[in-house]
């Protein structure tokens, strides 16, 4: 859980849209794929942050959870329901999946609080989240590129409004993010590989018309 203000989105204008503004959904899967790096060998990695414990804090796991339904192994995926990432072990897992992928693309999702009249709003942008910072913990920064949504309002009784939040809306949220983050991902995973073979192709061709 961070503070929506302790991070910078790339553009407000283009990086946020509200989790029921249906039309905006292209919009979102489209920024996503901008972010994600053009190397296909660069390893993409989920890292979902937050507790099923908190209502509020259960944006993160929720996401894992339907996005292991998704994405069929295409990329791994760390924080679910089952196996939540939070503060108690948020730097072994870092630590593992450093471990197990060199260099990885690590995309951070997390729940954040904000103004009232922003609940609801998804961003998106570069660089880490800041776990914790909602609730005054200080935690490791994580992610080359983050995803947060706005589940609540800040300023006052923080731990009280986590557990007072609607899960109804934090079940919706968590579907649009998953299902957009999913379709981003494939879409930009398959153009990456159309670029390739179609280079090998006309590789192919100059070196025939050179024999």
């Amino acid at each position: 859980m961070n503070l929506k203000q302790k991070f910078a989105a790339l553009k407000k204008s283009d990086n946020r849209i509200h989790y029921n503004d249906f039309p905006s959904h292209m919009k979102l899967i489209k920024n996503i794929e901008n972010l994600l790096p053009d190397n296909k060998d660069v390893p993409i990695v989920i890292v979902c942050i937050g507790t099923d414990r908190s209502t509020g804090d259960s944006l993160g796991p929720l996401i894992g959870t339907k996005l292991t339904e998704l994405n069929g192994n295409q990329y791994p995926v760390y924080g679910t329901l089952e196996q939540p990432i939070h503060a108690v072990n948020l730097d072994e897992k870092l630590q593992e999946i450093n471990h197990a992928y060199t260099e990885p693309f690590i995309i951070a999702i997390d729940a954040c609080l904000g103004k009232y009249n922003n609940i609801g709003t998804i961003s998106i942008g570069e660089g880490p989240v800041l776990p914790g910072a909602g609730v005054n913990k200080k935690l490791s920064p994580v992610g080359n590129m983050h995803i947060t949504g706005i589940v609540n309002v800040s300023g006052y009784m923080e731990y009280f409004v986590l557990q007072n939040t609607r899960l109804s809306l934090v079940m919706s949220m968590a579907k649009v993010i998953s299902e957009c983050l999913h379709l981003a991902i494939s879409n930009h995973t398959n153009k990456l590989i159309t670029q390739k073979v179609h280079f090998k192709e006309n590789i192919t061709i100059k070196k025939n018309l050179k024999t």
